[in-house]
């Protein structure tokens, strides 16, 4: 089992429902594990009634999925929204900007990358340079 991380730290996965792919998704999915390389705009047209949307992070240098958040924020979508693979503690506040709610990594990252590293950037709306420049 992986560790979820949110803004209070490190916590076991809540999230009992199952994921399925974009590809075998039908009108009442509960929750969607979505790859990288997944078009935003169509993916945003298909999510349903979706509680969960899960992004696969399948390295630290592929910031596609944080377009893939911020896009489904952008048309409304409300539902839970989950970074998972290879993001580091450096990238959590990315994470959050753009609309995750929480990352998923696991027990091997965790034990390079600390709770207290993450934590670190849990005060994400306070270093936002955007929310400085408008005073």
């Amino acid at each position: 089992m992986n560790v979820i991380v949110s803004d209070e730290g490190f916590a076991p996965d809540d999230w009992t429902d199952g994921f399925v792919t974009l590809d075998d998704a039908a009108n009442d999915v509960v929750a969607l594990d979505v790859a990288s390389d997944t078009d935003p705009d169509e993916l945003a047209e298909r999510l349903g009634c979706a509680k969960m949307v899960r992004v696969d992070f399948p390295s630290f240098a592929d910031g596609r999925g944080f377009t893939i958040a911020r896009t489904l924020r952008l048309k409304g979508y409300t539902g839970r929204l989950r970074a998972k693979g290879h993001v580091l503690a450096d990238q959590y506040a990315m994470a959050r900007r753009s609309g995750f709610d929480e990352v998923e990594i696991d027990h091997a990252l965790a034990k390079r990358q600390p709770e207290d590293q993450w934590l670190a950037r849990a005060d994400w709306q306070d270093h936002n340079y955007q929310s400085r420049l408008r005073g």
